[in-house]
């Protein structure tokens, strides 16, 4: 008895399983029918620029150009250069890439564009400019979108783009002295001197405030040597004194002293006034 129980038992299972088969195979039939169907109703996106001649292609970038459109600006102007390498508008449009990925926050593309341009054309009547551009890219490239709210300074971060920004207006400035973009290269590199000066104090003074001075003399000494003329050089001499004070070395301190009182007779360091109208200075507080 009970072995025809478990027979019965058992083709019923077997018959069960048998009668899935077909709706498990019907659901995922169905399943991917209703895939495809989908896939086939969706809209395909179409590039409208596919039809247009070159003409017309670079006249819709340079549209977008003039109305500060930069994403749209760098896509037609990047299919134009795709689409006629060493045609009549390649070149403009690799510069114009370059600038609008600029423009549009893509500092990598940007500066990848410009590297291609530079590389490619080192002859070109605007190469003076594509230095430049390239010095601008990476002059911008300082604080990014947390950076300008937080107020944080470019002399604050990591100084490799700046250094890469004051080698490319170097180069307007030494070779093509006579361009138009030279004076305002100029201007900026002064300018990054000191942030690059004022990059190595902030690491002098991290390196004071936390008692490691021999570290904080070292950086102020690299601010020193490597940036002569730089206004933070006032800095990097008081944080040597400060240093050299705590670790007891007086005759260097004193020589330090010296140094900062010649090169900087108004310093507030050394009068022990603050100037008219100046901020406060972290040594005040």
């Amino acid at each position: 008895m009970r072995s025809a129980f478990r027979a019965a038992a058992s083709a019923l299972r077997r018959a069960a399983r048998c009668a899935a088969r077909p709706v498990a195979a019907s659901l995922s039939l169905a399943a991917a029918a209703l895939i495809v169907t989908g896939c086939h109703g969706l809209p395909q996106k179409t590039d409208e620029t596919v039809t247009w001649p070159n003409s017309k292609l670079y006249s819709e970038a340079q549209d977008a150009l003039s109305g500060g459109d930069w994403g749209k600006c760098a896509k037609y102007f990047e299919a134009l250069q795709g689409r006629d390498p060493f045609g009549h508008f390649a070149q403009q449009a690799q510069i114009n890439v370059a600038y609008c990925n600029w423009k549009d926050s893509e500092p990598a593309a940007a500066d990848q564009a410009i590297d291609r341009f530079i590389k490619l054309h080192p002859d070109h009547p605007d190469i003076a400019y594509a230095y430049y551009l390239k010095g601008m890219i990476h002059f911008n490239d300082d604080l990014g979108l947390f950076g300008r709210f937080s107020g944080q300074d470019m002399s604050e971060r990591d100084p490799k783009s700046l250094r890469e920004s004051y080698d490319a207006f170097k180069v307007v400035v030494d070779k093509y002295p006579n361009s138009k973009y030279a004076p305002d290269a100029a201007a900026r590199m002064r300018y990054i001197v000191n942030a690059l000066a004022s990059y190595e104090v902030h690491a002098a003074d991290y390196y004071y405030r936390r008692g490691a001075y021999v570290a904080s003399i070292n950086r102020a000494q690299r601010a020193i040597k490597e940036y002569k003329n730089a206004p933070a050089i006032e800095d990097a001499l008081h944080l040597m004194i400060l240093s050299y004070t705590k670790l007891n070395e007086q005759k260097l301190a004193d020589d330090a002293r010296r140094v900062l009182a010649a090169t900087f007779p108004d310093s507030p360091y050394v009068t022990g006034h603050p100037r008219p109208g100046a901020r406060k200075s972290w040594w005040q507080f």
